[in-house]
């Protein structure tokens, strides 16, 4: 990647992975046939495909993004495999698919690639396990997952330790089948694709306070289109935030306010930031996004903050370098536990391309502002850490950055380093 000496332009986000995959799991559970427009192309979203595929769903792509699902309705839709399920890189078909394949009568194994399998899945096993499915990890607590499902589920409230809205969604999938209300007890509020969805396919869920409350039933089949995926609009955001006279606009993009955490530090340390909601969508925020560039400033994400942006605390890490004084992560000791450990490998990283940052348990202090060089870094295969060097390579003041691992942004955004070129001027 080479240093830019300008940016200014427009960006398409691909689809937004997460509404991907939420859209065919819950549409393999409909009592019907679902309808998807501008369904992701990533590489995890494929994994999802594959897997319901071999659990025997439906699924019928007309191209460009277009997918038919056609389920039976929850206990019903999915049929034993033939053999382990490869969620290859994918933690979201994992912990997702778990919910879902618990109210089955069936045995299946999910399995993935190393960097899956180095994964926390316990926390997703406890619970189904409690409402009534047997679900084994290995030793540690991490994949390959057994799970021998039961259609005789029972409703139960859950208080997860760490705010995750994996493993919220995997209860209430396995939820719509109990013999009674649902209860997840957020530690903190976590983004709510899939309480969105299944609302609008009919099903009875509401939020009451930190308690996130599911009646069982059937979802309605729907038709839905895709919104650009606000995670992968983050890095070109960040990238236009860092200097004056930049700018990066994106249409059509996820405005959901669980996602947009980052928008609120950016404008915390000084960018400016306009939203122009779209109001003719009613079941997920969408609209479009322009970032300006400014002299920036240091500032705390810690909390909930850092919740309702756990994806692109990477990015901001990035942005930091570019901010006068010492900003702050916090309670973001989940990056530890994702693809890579994020924050040992973005420190190296960062290090490497001249900026100066200390690392704690749960997070990090970045000091700017700083001369970043161009340098040779290590992605660690993680898609999010390969944009994430890739946009600090790009505010470089001189020399090339090389990622290693930089193919990993196939698991997201295919074409993340031709949208990067194209508006790098």
């Amino acid at each position: 990647m080479e240093p830019a000496r300008r940016v200014d332009g427009d960006v398409t986000a691909p689809a937004d992975k997460s509404i991907s995959h939420r859209a065919l799991i819950i549409g393999a559970l409909t009592g019907g046939r679902s309808y998807i427009g501008n369904l992701s192309s990533s590489d995890d979203v494929a994994a999802t495909a594959r897997c319901l595929d071999a659990c025997g769903v439906w699924l019928r792509p007309f191209g460009g993004g277009r997918m038919s699902v056609e389920g039976s309705g929850p206990g019903r839709s999915l049929s034993a495999p033939g053999g382990a399920l490869d969620c290859a890189n994918s933690g979201t078909t994992m912990r997702l698919l778990a919910g879902a394949l618990a109210a089955h009568d069936l045995e299946a194994v999910l399995d993935g690639d190393a960097s899956l399998r180095r994964r926390p899945m316990r926390r997703v096993a406890d619970p189904l396990t409690a409402m009534g499915a047997q679900v084994r990890t290995q030793a540690g607590g991490t994949p390959p997952l057994h799970v021998k499902g039961s259609r005789a589920l029972r409703g139960i409230t859950w208080r997860p330790e760490v705010a995750s809205a994996q493993v919220k969604s995997a209860v209430l999938l396995a939820g719509l089948a109990a013999d009674g209300p649902t209860t997840v007890a957020e530690p903190a509020p976590t983004r709510d694709h899939t309480e969105r969805l299944l609302r609008h396919c009919g099903v009875d869920v509401q939020r009451s306070g930190d308690d996130v409350v599911l009646q069982p039933g059937t979802p309605a089949p729907f038709g839905i289109r895709i919104p650009g995926d606000a995670s992968a609009a983050a890095f070109f955001a960040g990238l236009a935030a860092a200097r004056t006279g930049w700018r990066v606009g994106c249409r059509d993009v996820g405005l959901n306010p669980t996602r947009t955490g980052f928008l609120d530090a950016l404008r915390a340390m000084g960018a400016r930031v306009e939203l122009q909601a779209d109001p003719t969508d009613e079941w997920e925020p969408r609209g479009e996004l322009e970032v300006h560039g400014g002299r920036l400033h240091a500032t705390t994400v810690a909390g909930e903050l850092s919740v309702r942006c756990i994806d692109e605390l990477p990015l901001l890490a990035v942005v930091a370098t570019q901010a006068e004084g010492v900003t702050e992560i916090r309670d973001a000791g989940e990056l530890r536990t994702k693809e890579s450990d994020r924050i040992s490998v973005l420190a190296q990283g960062l290090r490497a391309l001249g900026a100066e940052c200390d690392t704690f348990a749960d997070g990090m202090a970045v000091r700017g502002p700083a001369r970043l060089r161009g340098a040779r870094v290590d992605s660690g295969g993680d898609h999010r850490l390969a944009m994430a060097f890739a946009v600090a390579g790009a505010l470089a003041s001189d020399g090339a950055t090389t990622i290693t691992g930089a193919d990993s942004v196939g698991v997201s955004f295919p074409v993340f380093f031709d949208e990067l070129r194209r508006v790098c001027a």
